[in-house]
């Protein structure tokens, strides 16, 4: 029986018009102008409204060449649900206002058999944004191809459950037909984060966040899981994503992929940085 997740975002976080969103990602795509890459096997892209993230995402996923990829893994932090490992969705189809994106249960069933994985509710799934926020870009850029995804919450892991899910997911990595989307935006800096961390050697507080940022994006771009642990330790910059970026990182080292990063990009100087990577 179909289980439907509601794109329960749409009309706030981005446009519920299907016309409108068809064409606001078809002329950001367009204007990033970048060509369709088979070597392209995932990416680390922001989850902020589309005011905000959604011109920066187009250079994520615009490079993206659909023809051979029929599944999708995405990965997104959890911002309102607790809990100490990564839970899978329930649903059976993911909704978006320009196509519905079905969910691989084949592979959903795999996962649970582990033993390693909770399952999240529909209330759980539909509250949090972190993952919805990719799903038009990929109905958008898989438009014509037919593509299963494989929603996975990844709550507030362990530095070694991260590396324990890493390596159960690895496996998949290596099949050209699949691809990992991992969902995360960068520093969240002010009062309301509880998060002022300031170098002045930068100047504008602007430039201090971009230094951090910058720092912190040089260490994903080496693959070294153990770096960007440390990393956080020491700064604890509000990386919503740490803990999806940490499992795909170590993915990576179990794969034969390697990171290029892409642009770094804020168009605001008040809102969070938006890493964009590519792994190859």
């Amino acid at each position: 029986m179909e289980k439907i997740r509601r794109a329960s975002h749409a009309g706030s976080w981005y446009s519920d018009n299907p016309n409108k969103l068809s064409e606001e990602l078809d002329g950001w795509i367009r204007a990033a102008g970048l060509p369709k890459s088979s070597d392209v096997r995932g990416v680390i892209a922001p989850h902020a409204g589309y005011s905000y993230s959604g011109r920066a995402a187009a250079y994520a996923f615009g490079n993206i060449d659909p023809t051979n990829i029929t599944r999708v893994f995405l990965l997104g932090p959890s911002h309102h649900y607790y809990t100490p490992k990564c839970a899978l969705s329930t649903a059976t189809v993911y909704k978006t206002p320009i196509g519905d994106l079905p969910i691989d249960l084949e592979v959903i069933e795999e996962l649970k058999a582990t033993g390693k994985f909770e399952l999240m509710n529909l209330r759980v799934d539909e509250a949090e944004h972190s993952m919805e926020m990719h799903l038009p870009y990929l109905s958008k850029v898989f438009e014509g191809h037919p593509v299963k995804i494989i929603p996975i919450l990844v709550g507030a892991l362990s530095a070694e459950n991260e590396a324990m899910y890493g390596k159960l997911l690895a496996k998949y990595v290596d099949d050209p037909h699949n691809f990992f989307s991992v969902s995360s935006d960068f520093c969240h800096w002010g009062s309301r984060f509880n998060y002022m961390y300031y170098d002045k050697k930068y100047g504008a507080i602007h430039k201090s966040i971009e230094a951090l940022d910058k720092m912190g994006m040089d260490i994903i771009e080496t693959g070294d899981a153990d770096a960007f642990k440390q990393y956080l330790s020491e700064y604890d910059n509000t990386i919503c994503g740490r803990h999806p970026i940490s499992v795909f990182l170590h993915v990576s080292i179990l794969s034969f992929l390697e990171s290029q990063v892409f642009i770094p990009f804020n168009n605001n100087k008040n809102c969070p940085n938006y890493l964009l990577y590519q792994f190859y």
